[in-house]
Protein backbone atom coordinates (compact mmCIF):
# COMPACT_ATOMS: atom_id res chain seq x y z
CA UNK A 1 0.00 0.00 0.00
CA UNK A 2 1.47 3.35 -0.98
CA UNK A 3 2.17 5.64 1.93
CA UNK A 4 2.17 2.80 4.46
CA UNK A 5 4.02 3.24 7.74
CA UNK A 6 7.65 2.16 7.75
CA UNK A 7 7.17 -0.61 10.33
CA UNK A 8 4.41 -3.09 9.74
CA UNK A 9 3.26 -5.80 12.12
CA UNK A 10 2.23 -8.49 9.69
CA UNK A 11 0.68 -10.67 12.39
CA UNK A 12 3.45 -13.22 12.01
CA UNK A 13 2.82 -13.91 8.33
CA UNK A 14 6.20 -12.53 7.34
CA UNK A 15 4.86 -10.85 4.20
CA UNK A 16 4.89 -7.27 5.53
CA UNK A 17 1.23 -6.77 4.57
CA UNK A 18 -0.76 -4.48 6.85
CA UNK A 19 -3.80 -5.89 8.60
CA UNK A 20 -7.17 -4.27 7.81
CA UNK A 21 -7.14 -2.63 11.24
CA UNK A 22 -3.68 -1.17 10.59
CA UNK A 23 -4.87 0.12 7.21
CA UNK A 24 -7.88 1.66 8.94
CA UNK A 25 -5.77 3.70 11.36
CA UNK A 26 -2.82 4.35 9.00
CA UNK A 27 -4.83 7.13 7.37
CA UNK A 28 -4.32 9.21 10.51
CA UNK A 29 -0.55 8.69 10.38
CA UNK A 30 -0.17 11.85 8.32
CA UNK A 31 3.62 11.74 8.05
CA UNK A 32 3.71 7.93 7.55
CA UNK A 33 6.21 7.24 10.34
CA UNK A 34 4.12 4.52 12.02
CA UNK A 35 3.11 6.75 14.94
CA UNK A 36 -0.09 8.80 15.22
CA UNK A 37 0.07 11.85 17.47
CA UNK A 38 -3.02 13.82 18.56
CA UNK A 39 -2.30 16.60 16.06
CA UNK A 40 -2.24 14.02 13.26
CA UNK A 41 -5.58 12.65 14.44
CA UNK A 42 -6.90 16.23 14.33
CA UNK A 43 -5.55 16.72 10.80
CA UNK A 44 -7.07 13.42 9.70
CA UNK A 45 -10.49 14.36 11.05
CA UNK A 46 -10.34 17.70 9.25
CA UNK A 47 -9.21 15.98 6.03
CA UNK A 48 -12.34 13.80 5.99
CA UNK A 49 -14.64 16.74 6.60
CA UNK A 50 -15.26 16.50 10.33
CA UNK A 51 -16.19 19.73 12.07
CA UNK A 52 -13.85 21.61 14.34
CA UNK A 53 -15.53 20.35 17.52
CA UNK A 54 -15.22 16.66 16.62
CA UNK A 55 -11.70 17.27 15.30
CA UNK A 56 -10.67 18.75 18.65
CA UNK A 57 -12.45 16.26 20.92
CA UNK A 58 -11.70 13.14 18.87
CA UNK A 59 -7.92 13.13 19.42
CA UNK A 60 -8.34 13.57 23.18
CA UNK A 61 -10.41 10.39 23.45
CA UNK A 62 -8.84 8.37 20.64
CA UNK A 63 -5.20 9.05 21.46
CA UNK A 64 -5.94 9.06 25.19
CA UNK A 65 -7.51 5.59 24.97
CA UNK A 66 -5.39 3.92 22.29
CA UNK A 67 -2.01 5.57 22.90
CA UNK A 68 -1.19 3.77 26.16
CA UNK A 69 -2.52 0.44 24.84
CA UNK A 70 -0.34 0.50 21.72
CA UNK A 71 2.84 1.65 23.44
CA UNK A 72 5.54 -1.01 23.80
CA UNK A 73 7.23 0.45 26.86
CA UNK A 74 5.88 0.69 30.37
CA UNK A 75 6.56 4.39 30.77
CA UNK A 76 3.59 6.38 29.41
CA UNK A 77 4.17 9.20 26.95
CA UNK A 78 2.54 12.57 27.65
CA UNK A 79 2.03 12.92 23.86
CA UNK A 80 -0.26 9.84 23.72
CA UNK A 81 1.17 8.43 20.48
CA UNK A 82 -0.68 5.55 18.81
CA UNK A 83 1.63 2.96 17.29
CA UNK A 84 0.11 1.61 14.07
CA UNK A 85 1.99 -1.69 14.27
CA UNK A 86 0.47 -2.38 17.71
CA UNK A 87 -3.08 -1.18 17.01
CA UNK A 88 -4.52 -4.66 17.59
CA UNK A 89 -3.80 -4.11 21.30
CA UNK A 90 -6.45 -1.40 21.30
CA UNK A 91 -9.32 -3.51 19.96
CA UNK A 92 -12.65 -3.37 21.75
CA UNK A 93 -13.33 -5.96 24.40
CA UNK A 94 -15.67 -7.97 22.21
CA UNK A 95 -14.53 -10.85 20.00
CA UNK A 96 -15.03 -9.11 16.66
CA UNK A 97 -14.52 -5.55 17.79
CA UNK A 98 -17.96 -4.61 16.45
CA UNK A 99 -20.42 -6.29 18.86
CA UNK A 100 -20.48 -7.04 22.56
CA UNK A 101 -21.58 -10.32 24.16
CA UNK A 102 -25.27 -9.35 23.87
CA UNK A 103 -24.98 -8.53 20.15
CA UNK A 104 -25.11 -4.73 20.57
CA UNK A 105 -22.84 -2.35 18.68
CA UNK A 106 -19.95 -1.93 21.11
CA UNK A 107 -18.57 1.27 19.62
CA UNK A 108 -21.79 3.28 19.45
CA UNK A 109 -20.05 6.66 19.26
CA UNK A 110 -17.80 5.49 16.43
CA UNK A 111 -20.78 4.25 14.41
CA UNK A 112 -22.69 7.47 15.14
CA UNK A 113 -19.78 9.57 13.84
CA UNK A 114 -19.40 7.31 10.79
CA UNK A 115 -23.11 7.65 10.06
CA UNK A 116 -23.08 11.43 10.41
CA UNK A 117 -20.09 11.78 8.09
CA UNK A 118 -20.95 9.11 5.50
CA UNK A 119 -24.73 8.74 5.19
CA UNK A 120 -26.10 9.16 1.70
CA UNK A 121 -28.84 11.55 0.56
CA UNK A 122 -31.48 9.05 1.70
CA UNK A 123 -30.04 8.87 5.21
CA UNK A 124 -28.57 5.41 4.65
CA UNK A 125 -25.06 4.12 5.24
CA UNK A 126 -24.16 2.25 2.04
CA UNK A 127 -22.70 -1.26 2.20
CA UNK A 128 -19.71 -0.07 0.17
CA UNK A 129 -18.93 2.51 2.86
CA UNK A 130 -18.87 -0.16 5.56
CA UNK A 131 -16.63 -2.35 3.41
CA UNK A 132 -14.28 0.57 2.81
CA UNK A 133 -14.19 1.24 6.55
CA UNK A 134 -13.08 -2.33 7.24
CA UNK A 135 -10.60 -2.64 4.37
CA UNK A 136 -8.85 0.59 5.31
CA UNK A 137 -9.74 2.64 2.23
CA UNK A 138 -12.66 4.75 3.49
CA UNK A 139 -10.74 7.66 5.00
CA UNK A 140 -8.49 7.96 1.96
CA UNK A 141 -11.58 8.09 -0.29
CA UNK A 142 -13.21 10.69 1.96
CA UNK A 143 -10.08 12.85 1.89
CA UNK A 144 -9.98 12.67 -1.93
CA UNK A 145 -13.64 13.66 -2.12
CA UNK A 146 -13.07 16.61 0.24
CA UNK A 147 -10.05 17.75 -1.77
CA UNK A 148 -11.89 17.55 -5.07
CA UNK A 149 -14.92 19.41 -3.69
CA UNK A 150 -12.64 22.19 -2.43
CA UNK A 151 -11.04 22.47 -5.87
CA UNK A 152 -14.49 22.84 -7.45
CA UNK A 153 -15.47 25.59 -5.00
Amino acid sequence: MAGSPAEVDDGGSGDGEMTPLQKHVAFFDRNKDGVIYPWETFQGFRAIGAGLGLSLVGPVFINGFLGPKTRSGKIPSPLFPIYVKNISRGKHGSDTGAYDAQGRVGAWVEWKVLYSLCKDDNGLLPKETIRALYDGSLFFKMEEEMASSKKKA
